[in-house]
């Protein structure tokens, strides 16, 4: 078992914790974390874009020129793509990005992932995160307490204090444990779980 330090919201020592090896300290297979970041990207499009051919643009219905006698290349419409105004050629049309990975591999990745954050001594533990009221300033002062750079933050359960006075400060987020994600823990500098959070995940990946 590995052990992490467990803090308190002024960032002092109030004990330590064991962490299961197979989450945190496991093989790192970054071929997995870059297959399920990409498909997390590729279902985050919206697949909307969208041009219009020839056949879609408004127009052309005459022939621009008569056939032969102009020494000019010979055009039936108007709206060719050849013309200012006509249709687009092989242009994006609405479609459907998303797809999956088979969760065994987006739980291996995530086991990985987690286990970058700890290796590289970028994972807090809180014994408990709370606020007595919705306040940016003094979460803003929790994260500077804490010395934390772009952090994510993993709670056990739906908190809207928290989550409400976390919303409005720049590269922080707040995440339940049933949202924790691979994009996110690689994304944000600092891992942070409070003890029930971290408890529940071990439940989950081990």
């Amino acid at each position: 078992m590995a052990i992490a330090e467990l803090i308190d919201i002024k960032g002092e020592k109030i004990g330590e914790v064991e962490i299961k090896d197979e989450i945190f300290n496991c093989e790192i297979k970054p071929y997995l974390i870059h297959d399920v970041v990409t498909m997390q990207l590729a279902n985050r499009r919206s697949g909307t874009a969208s041009t219009k051919t020839r056949k879609d643009v408004r127009g052309g219905g005459k022939k621009p020129f008569k056939q032969k006698g102009t020494g000019r290349a010979r055009q039936g419409t108007s709206r060719s793509p050849l013309h200012p105004g006509g249709g687009t050629i092989f242009g994006p049309h609405p479609r459907d990005y998303h797809y999956l990975v088979p969760k065994k591999v987006r739980r291996s990745a995530l086991r990985s992932a987690l286990t970058v954050r700890y290796t590289g001594s970028n994972l807090r533990i809180l014994d408990k995160l709370e606020l007595s009221e919705i306040s940016t300033k003094s979460f803003s002062a929790i994260i500077k307490t804490l010395s934390l750079k772009k952090p994510l933050f993993v709670i056990d359960r739906k908190d809207e204090t928290i989550e409400k006075s976390a919303r409005n400060i720049p590269y922080v987020k707040i995440l339940r444990t049933e949202g924790l994600n691979v994009y996110d823990v690689i994304k944000h500098e600092n891992l942070i779980f409070t003890l029930d959070a971290l408890r529940k995940i071990e439940e989950v990946l081990v």
